[in-house]
């Protein structure tokens, strides 16, 4: 009797395991992403937002796609597709019956909105017009180490 072999994906798959999913899916944990969510071959909805949780065996916890925040519940979809670009980016499509959200790395500004055709690093605006002008948005975490909290009360 031979033990049964783990799945195997090179570049694209059809997963169906929530533990894949999730493990696929983690690395889009805490990183912005465009999302386009399709009923059959309409678009109804997209936009560009946070990857805050992936969770799986909640079923109490909702799956939500807004500007601000993004929260995946495995339990939400049917399986995964995952496919790679000729630029070696990820797609990631989670499936329930005829819908579909389409989930890939956002990049900072949509290649037709650049100005200019260098690729030059340019710095960030300095006044707050240029940034509404300039940018869609900027994202940051900010980190407290535990014992943060432990030197403060001790000051």
């Amino acid at each position: 009797m031979t033990d049964a072999r783990a799945k195997l994906y090179i570049n694209t798959g059809v997963v169906t395991d929530k533990s894949d999913i999730y493990n696929i899916l983690r690395p889009l944990l805490k990183q912005t992403v465009t999302y386009t969510y399709r009923r059959g071959t309409q678009v109804t909805g997209s936009g560009t937002g946070w990857v805050e949780r992936i969770v799986v065996d909640h079923p109490e916890i909702a799956s939500y796609f807004t500007p601000l925040a993004i929260c995946l519940n495995l339990d939400s979809f049917d399986y995964l597709q995952f496919d790679t670009t000729s630029d070696q980016l990820l797609v990631y499509t989670l499936i329930i019956g005829e819908e579909r959200v389409v989930l890939e790395f956002a990049t900072s500004a949509p290649r037709a909105e650049v100005e200019d055709d260098t690729d030059e690093a340019h710095p960030l605006p300095r006044s707050p017009g240029e940034l509404a002008r300039d940018l869609r948005f900027i994202q940051m975490e900010l980190l407290m180490s535990p014992d943060a909290s432990d030197d403060d009360e001790e000051a």
